[in-house]
């Protein structure tokens, strides 16, 4: 199903004229068609002005062959150039800022809308798209296409109406005859440049997609390489990456040889057109049918027209280029959310209740229930201890509160109104969630707490980490609240970790915390201290605690016990420790290991 569907996507990348670039931008264009305007308007000018210099040229030659140049003639044709060398410069100065700077705002907006759109993703879509390749989307496709905005509309200008004002420059002022034989090659050239930018599109896509499986796998290597040099893998982690280089510089080098046939194509032709134009040119003089002057001027033109002929292989080279980046890009922001807000969404004023009815789920993709015809009734200030095997559904359930994923069967409701009735923002504003795995932002320990609450005080700060028992160790750090803690907080031991990401949530003060087995890495006195800590400032808030140790549940209100996604046992402590069932066997067995360790 995936090779059907590259297929079709490459088929329909292959089948796209390269001009399709501009029509899939025109959105960008329509909205600043007046910078482009007078940035087109300024170079056609500009190049206008251009043509004037060689016939003043010419003009100068003729004079002094036909002995009737004068001081005053010749005074006049120097001022005049060198008015026109600064015109020429200032207008230069406007239309090349104006464009450009229109490019950068392209990429701009394009690398925006491309964040706004992973914020709005869930996990489903990261599952499809890659980091790494995300990242170059984000960076080399995002080049090329801002490229196409600026560069790629320069080589369109210089290569159609430079390209036509030289040829009618030529042809109308000083020969048709020796300007169609000079021109003679330039169909040559447009059959070739078809062909090769044919090629460069399908290569580069390749070039791009390699690029971006490389930079995934340097991404994983950079964040595991503390397992990788723990398993002795550094030689193996090395094979595989020059594996990858390999494969990026093959099929960067498929499009470097593309590349490097159209300058020597283009030089072939050119120099065939100089051959024609000075061989022919040089006839008609001796016929006396134009003069040395015009010759001079002609062979001048036929030089400035080679920009315009490399502009037409420079710009199929940029446009195919910025089309298949395009494309990718494309593709991951029409990818669209498969849970996503309400039409008309319903508002909640407090969380009195939250009620799971025959709630069922399965992972996309997969046939397995995670949940199976789950219901529980939590009322607002209820402390909420799920606890069950690896597996058993308890982060699960907890992905399905903040409407992570879509093909619930059931109910959740929030006081009454159907969870998929309410607003994600609205939803994810009651929530403080600390899961499994927690993320810390390569920022200060100040910084990653106030991601909870920004305009949060040092007073605020530092209370939330007494509640989460990090003063501490606070203190043994070298800068306290102002330490960095490095990418994905690398500084700090997984119990530090976690407190941090604790401390984030509960400065957030959240109607509903969730603690997702966030207390692991800690040990049991820490542990202790921070649900005193809970019981004490979230009486009246709800707490939900999935934990595999069982002392972290023990007060809780209400305690489920999940199996294969079921419920299979649920009570309080005391009702649970009266049967026989799986979480008296756990209990017991925790606390005499517990005993076993402290004696």
């Amino acid at each position: 199903m995936e090779r059907t569907h590259q297929k079709e996507i490459k088929e329909r990348l292959e089948g796209d004229g390269m001009f399709q670039v501009f029509k899939k931008l025109d959105w960008f264009f329509k909205h600043y068609w007046k910078r482009y305007l007078f940035a087109i308007l300024a170079l056609i000018v500009a190049s206008a002005i251009g043509l004037i210099p060689p016939k003043l040229a010419g003009y100068t030659i003729d004079q002094i062959q036909f002995d009737s140049m004068t001081t005053q003639l010749l005074t006049a044709l120097i001022i005049g150039y060198l008015l026109l060398i600064i015109i020429h410069y200032a207008i230069s100065f406007l239309w090349d800022y104006t464009l450009f700077s229109g490019a950068v705002i392209l990429e701009r907006w394009s690398r925006s809308n491309l964040m706004d759109h992973f914020t709005k993703m869930t996990p489903t879509f990261f599952g499809k798209y890659r980091t790494g390749d995300l990242m170059a989307r984000s960076t080399n496709d995002l080049k090329a296409i801002s490229l196409t905005a600026g560069f790629g509309v320069l080589t369109l200008v210089d290569s159609s109406v430079f390209m036509l004002m030289l040829v009618a420059m030529m042809g109308f002022t000083i020969s048709w005859k020796l300007t169609l034989a000079a021109l003679l090659p330039l169909p040559i050239m447009a059959v070739i440049m078809n062909k090769y930018g044919a090629v460069i599109h399908a290569r580069f896509t390749k070039a791009q997609q390699a690029f971006g499986e490389m930079n995934n796998d340097v991404l994983e290597s950079i964040r595991g390489v503390r397992v990788i040099r723990a398993f002795v893998q550094e030689k193996q982690d090395l094979k595989r990456f020059k594996k990858m280089t390999d494969d990026v510089y093959v099929k960067n080098m498929e499009v470097a040889k593309i590349d490097a046939l159209f300058e020597p194509t283009m030089k072939i032709l050119v120099g065939l057109s100089y051959t024609i134009g000075l061989g022919y040119g040089a006839f008609l003089v001796f016929d006396n049918q134009m003069t040395l002057g015009d010759l001079v001027t002609f062979n001048v033109y036929l030089g400035m027209l080679i920009w315009p002929m490399f502009a037409v292989g420079e710009l199929i080279n940029i446009l195919q280029r910025g089309n298949a980046s395009l494309d990718r890009v494309n593709e991951t922001t029409g990818y669209k959310a498969d849970v996503s807000d309400p039409v008309t969404p319903k508002t909640v004023d407090a969380v009195e209740s939250l009620v799971f009815e025959g709630v069922t789920f399965s992972y996309p993709g997969t046939e397995t229930k995670q949940l199976n015809n789950l219901s529980l009734n939590v009322k607002r200030g209820d402390t909420i201890g799920i606890v069950g095997k690896t597996g058993a559904g308890k982060t699960t359930l907890f992905k399905l509160l903040l409407r992570q994923y879509p093909g619930m069967l059931g109910n959740i409701k929030v006081a009454d109104v159907d969870l998929e009735d309410l607003s994600l923002a609205q939803i994810r504003s009651w929530i403080g969630y600390v899961p499994q795995d927690q993320m810390m932002f390569s920022k200060s320990i100040r910084e990653n707490i106030q991601f909870g609450k920004s305009d949060a005080t040092d007073t605020e700060i530092f209370r939330v980490m007494e509640l989460a028992h990090f003063l501490n160790d606070m203190k043994q750090l070298p800068n306290g609240l102002d330490t960095q803690v490095g990418e994905s907080g690398v500084t700090l031991s997984g119990g530090q970790k976690q407190r941090v990401a604790l401390a984030r949530a509960f400065i957030k003060d959240p109607e509903i915390l969730i603690l997702d087995d966030s207390m692991s890495a800690v040990d049991g006195k820490t542990e202790a201290n921070i649900i005193e800590h809970l019981r004490r400032e979230r009486k009246n808030k709800t707490t939900f605690i999935a934990a595999h140790r069982m002392s972290a549940v023990t007060h809780a209100d209400h305690i489920i016990v999940l199996d294969n996604g079921e419920i299979v046992e649920q009570g309080s402590h005391a009702e649970l420790m009266l049967t026989e069932g799986w979480y008296k066997q756990q209990y017991v067995q925790q606390q005499l290991a517990k005993a076993g360790v402290n004696e």
